[in-house]
């Protein structure tokens, strides 16, 4: 049975465009969340590229599009992350991960695959409502970015609208 359930769970992956919450796959199999959780363990135990994303899991990181990217470095309050966020996918770029320095497991890294203010609002939305803790807390607010563009030059208009909003890193500081 379990195994049945993981091979319609990597079906589903696979032909997703979007991610698929863990959610909504308990909701489909009538297992609970921890199932899932424990499913998609073990379908990455097999080598398969399954990706958690806050917005769910995917199959894989792959789009059809060229990109070039950028990393940032950034620091700010907690309750600037929306604000730091939609200043980057307003000037165009897709803001692919959050990564801090942990001084006990070296670098953490957390997937956002954030394109659009509608994702944006629903990651913090879900932040919000899940009393979860940004990763930045963990470093007094600086943290990394990768982001994407298909166009390299909205990366500096990503930096300005960064530098002026105080939360761009920046060396001599």
């Amino acid at each position: 049975m379990g195994n049945q359930r993981r091979e319609e769970i990597l079906s589903l992956l696979t032909k997703s465009k979007k991610p698929v919450t863990g959610s909504y796959l308990a909701r489909h199999f009538g297992v609970s969340r921890q199932v899932i959780v424990q499913d998609i363990a073990l379908l990455r135990a097999r080598g398969l590229d399954i990706v958690a994303t806050s917005q769910g899991y995917m199959f894989g990181q792959a789009h059809d599009r060229p990109t070039v990217t950028r990393r940032l470095a950034c620091r700010h309050t907690p309750r600037e992350t929306r604000a730091e966020l939609l200043a980057i996918v307003q000037a165009g770029c897709r803001v692919v991960d959050v990564i801090v320095e942990h001084p006990l497991y070296g670098e953490i890294r957390g997937l956002l695959l954030l394109e659009t203010e509608a994702d944006v609002e629903e990651f913090i939305e879900r932040y919000q409502s899940q009393g979860a803790q940004l990763l930045l807390t963990l470093t007094g607010g600086v943290h990394l970015h990768t982001i994407e563009a298909d166009n390299p030059a909205v990366f500096e208009k990503v930096e300005d609208g960064l530098r002026e909003l105080g939360f761009l890193l920046e060396e001599g500081e």
